[in-house]
């Protein structure tokens, strides 16, 4: 008769008390296990599905070096929402969890920010010029997890433009929405009018971002850090990893993304419109938005100065 490990035999008595306790026979389930495939690592991750998700428009090579970047910056925009719900959700919330998730959301943007030299000086410029025009009016503006990230970062109002956000303080949620800043960079100068871009985007997104706002009240990173200052909580680490977040979302993000549009963009003696029609120069720079997730963390002189470091160090 063969004997079992105290271990296993321990392990096997709680499988049948899980078992019995959902009204399931255990031998069944041991049977399954006993004839299932081992799990392989491209079966797990789904390899082969996931490397088939690139469809050039064109037969421009680069555009592939295009395509997979965006499918990473969206993975890593999914795994900092993944950080963002498990804050959010926290019951009740330490601010030992708060600073360790805020953690691993500014490596996933230092680790996107550092790579996107793959999009400065990855592709060649002539490619790059020939297949954006097979994309319009797409583009990376349309990316809805961003604009999830900032919700959860901050209070709404501080999403409006910077012009508007005295006058709407005290609206509603969805009067707010109406003049978000990013609004103003898919918006035609000359007429006033939306781009086929931002009313895309506002078709398949407006509702998703007006009930997170909604739902984030309360309970965005900005409402949270106000709470534990007021329970006296509010550690020199969390403030830390709050600018931090503030930095990477809203000065180093998207100047990493203003360096790629000078390179790929800037013509002589006019400039080309971004992809959809947007308008970078305005969208693009800190010092035009002023947009801070958290301007009490700041001094004076950082607010007034907002993103002129890194425009000075990074474009001279």
């Amino acid at each position: 008769m063969m004997h079992f490990h105290p271990e296993i035999e321990d392990r096997l008595a709680r499988l049948q008390e899980k078992y019995e306790a959902m009204g399931q026979d255990m031998t069944s389930y041991l049977d399954g296990l006993l004839h299932a495939d081992f799990l392989t690592y491209w079966d797990y991750i789904h390899l082969d599905t996931l490397l088939s998700l690139q469809s050039p428009k064109t037969p421009f090579p680069d555009e592939e070096i295009f395509i997979m970047y965006h499918q990473i910056t969206e993975l890593y925009f999914k795994l900092a929402l993944h950080e963002c719900r498990q804050i959010a959700e926290a019951q009740p919330l330490t601010v030992e969890f708060f600073t360790a998730r805020l953690k691993r959301i500014n490596r996933y943007f230092g680790a996107l920010t550092q790579s996107f030299e793959i999009m400065v000086d990855g592709m060649e410029k002539e490619q790059f010029l020939q297949f954006r025009m097979s994309l319009l009016p797409a583009s990376g503006f349309q990316s809805g997890q961003y604009r999830m990230i900032e919700i959860y970062a901050t209070d709404f109002i501080n999403l409006v433009d910077k012009d508007k956000r005295q006058e709407l303080s005290n609206a509603s949620i969805e009067d707010q929405f109406e003049y978000l800043y990013w609004k103003f960079g898919a918006t035609e100068l000359s007429t006033g009018k939306k781009t086929l871009t931002l009313k895309q985007f506002e078709k398949k997104y407006s509702k998703t971002f007006i009930e997170l706002g909604k739902a984030s009240v309360n309970h965005n990173f900005n409402a949270l850090a106000r709470q534990f200052e007021v329970a006296g909580q509010l550690t020199p680490e969390l403030k830390l990893e709050l600018k931090q977040l503030d930095v990477n979302v809203n000065i180093n993000w998207p100047l990493s993304h203003y360096k790629s549009a000078v390179r790929y963009l800037n013509r002589e003696p006019e400039e080309i419109k971004a992809t959809g029609g947007t308008n970078w120069q305005k969208y693009l720079p800190p010092r035009f938005q002023k947009r801070i997730f958290y301007p009490t963390l700041w001094t004076a002189d950082e607010l007034d100065n907002w993103g002129k470091a890194w425009v000075e160090s990074v474009l001279g």
